[in-house]
């Protein structure tokens, strides 16, 4: 299947200053991500017969201009089963059908697949395009860098797992919503999970050093400046926190983290 992808500038914290919006198919396509209208996008819509529009997931710098590209195409527009309310809110459009994890998107003899994806964000999602196909990931994964899991938005032990599980289906190709095409997707799966896992070791050093707030925290587990990134840091460690406590590895009351005491 076709994959093309158009870098949309727009606002985001992601180091590129751009979102992915991506055409799958040709005659009929998929619209997925469209992020803002731009000249390049417009332009490849013009090009295609665009019958769907959808999105990984419905966090700003993804969705703003679904509701345009769905007016000018005419096109069936999906949302996530069971958060329609949130994909209104985002996009300020009415949804025509809703999708879930195993969904599948006919394009003539090919299909999109639905994905589970969640831990960036409880909606996100993935899509296979075509039988065995690339994985467009959205913010699942990036090339270079890492993806912010921040609580309480974020599930670190969600995201954890949507990793093994795209490790797991080993696609030829990750899509992903910022940056470029991932061509050795496991490489990159397993840096990301060895970063997590090396972030979580960190937090759990920091701790039984005798840290225990947020702030302390922060000033132990990262050995970078956080200029400009303070606050997405603080909301990862947070979702580092509550994930190991799921996991009764410490105690964390939303204030304060202690050791296991048994």
């Amino acid at each position: 299947m076709d994959v093309t992808r158009c870098a949309v500038p727009v606002a985001t914290r992601a180091p590129t200053g751009e979102t992915n919006a991506y055409l799958l198919g040709d005659d009929p396509a998929v619209l997925v991500d469209p992020a803002a209208r731009s000249d390049a996008l417009d332009e490849l819509v013009r090009d295609r017969a665009v019958d769907h529009v959808l999105v990984t997931h419905t966090h700003p710098d993804h969705v703003g201009a679904v509701a345009a590209y769905a007016d000018e195409t005419d096109a069936t527009v999906w949302a996530r089963y069971g958060r329609a309310d949130r994909f209104r809110d985002a996009t300020g459009c009415e949804l025509d059908r809703t999708l879930a994890p195993g969904t599948t998107i006919p394009l003539g003899d090919d299909r999109v697949r639905v994905l589970d994806a969640p831990g960036h964000a409880p909606d996100h999602v993935a899509l296979e395009a075509g039988f065995g196909g690339p994985v467009l990931c959205g913010d699942c994964a990036v090339r270079e860098g890492s993806v912010v899991v921040g609580a309480p938005e974020g599930d670190m032990r969600a995201y954890v797992t949507t990793l093994r599980r795209l490790w797991a289906r080993d696609p030829p190709a990750l899509h992903p919503g910022h940056g470029p095409a991932i061509d050795d997707p496991r490489t990159t799966l397993e840096r990301l999970l060895d970063h997590r896992y090396r972030r979580e070791r960190k937090v759990l050093e920091a701790i039984e050093g005798g840290a225990d707030t947020l702030e302390e925290l922060l000033e132990t587990a990262y050995e970078k400046d956080l200029t400009g990134v303070r606050d997405l840091a603080r909301a990862t460690v947070r979702a580092h926190l509550e994930k190991l406590a799921v996991e009764g590895r410490l105690e964390w009351n939303g204030e304060r983290a202690a050791a296991r005491s048994d």
